[in-house]
């Protein structure tokens, strides 16, 4: 339900979409047949109120089903004009950061309850800009990893489990190596794991905000392959055994911001002439690991691919 809010209804951008044409719109959905199984929501009003109540939640969860839905994972507002706080910002952030994680919960697990969400994650990110991050990386990170142990401790209470999804625009989090870096500081992989979207991961691959960090040259000429197999391995290489959740989704190599949202990698339809993903073969290099064997375990989300029709 993303597309629906997100840089959506301010000044200049372009109005939101409710919950319920969201809802209605995924429903319609439909190529060769095939269906999406359920959605992720996002926390945040007009669509759901991170402070919802128990019978407001018994709507929403009639409203999924219904439609013949499941809900998937959950978004939480961790950003400081939803009424979160910088995982890295002073003390009060802190604490606002993981309150909102502490709220997503209790609706995650009141959903479980209820037989709406038989399975998904609370989705998190350090919800401060890489600018800020990059006055003292060193120091940044480490408090970002000490708020996401405390949030994870909220997390464990709540039997859920939190992805923190890789992208450009968040400090800390904008380079597949501080990704990694972040995670392994963390070390609790039964809690917190990463949320791979390939549109955002194939971002990692160009280097976009940390060029150090770039897996593929300037200039790249994309009908040349192989380089850009072998820059994709060694991304999920590195950061497949944290992935707990994965979208499905296309890229064009471009980058998309709109209303308050910092510029991100863009999604874009699977068909898309533009696209740079050769999408089964690209998302098996995060299904299956380097031996080629599948990984069962691995969370897919429906919600993403709602997301790149949608966007």
């Amino acid at each position: 339900m993303w597309p629906g809010l997100v840089g959506k209804g301010s000044a200049g951008a372009e109005p939101g979409l409710d919950l319920d044409t969201m809802l209605d719109l995924t429903a319609k959905a439909k190529v060769n047949g095939i269906k999406f199984d359920g959605v992720d929501i996002f926390l945040f009003d007009p669509h759901i109120s991170i402070d919802i109540s128990d019978e407001g939640l018994k709507q929403i969860a009639d409203k999924v089903q219904a439609r013949g839905f499941v809900v998937g994972s959950v978004v939480a507002p961790v950003w400081p004009p939803t009424g979160g706080g910088s995982a890295m910002g002073t003390e009060e952030d802190r604490k606002n950061f993981v309150t909102q994680v502490r709220k997503a919960c209790r609706i995650a697990q009141k959903l479980r309850q209820l037989g709406a969400r038989p399975y998904g994650i609370v989705r998190i990110d350090s919800a401060c800009s890489v600018t800020d991050w990059d006055h003292d990386p060193e120091w940044n990170t480490q408090l970002i990893a000490d708020t996401f142990r405390e949030a994870a401790a909220v997390a464990e209470g709540h039997g859920e489990r939190l992805a923190a999804e890789g992208e450009i625009c968040w400090g800390g989090m904008h380079s597949w190596r501080e990704m990694l870096r972040l995670l392994e500081l963390v070390d609790l992989p039964q809690t917190v794991g990463f949320q791979a979207d390939m549109a955002h991961t194939l971002l990692y691959t160009l280097g976009y905000n940390s060029e150090k960090d770039a897996l593929l040259p300037q200039g790249f000429d994309w009908t040349d392959r192989e380089p850009l197999d072998a820059a994709l391995r060694e991304l999920t290489a590195a950061l497949r055994p944290w992935t707990i959740d994965f979208h499905v989704a296309q890229n064009d190599a471009t980058v998309k911001g709109s209303g308050s949202h910092d510029k991100t990698g863009r999604h874009c339809l699977a068909t898309d002439p533009n696209g740079k993903l050769d999408i089964p073969h690209h998302a098996g290099f995060w299904l299956r690991d380097q031996e080629a064997t599948s990984l069962k375990a691995s969370a897919t989300s429906a919600g993403m691919a709602a997301c790149s029709r949608t966007r």
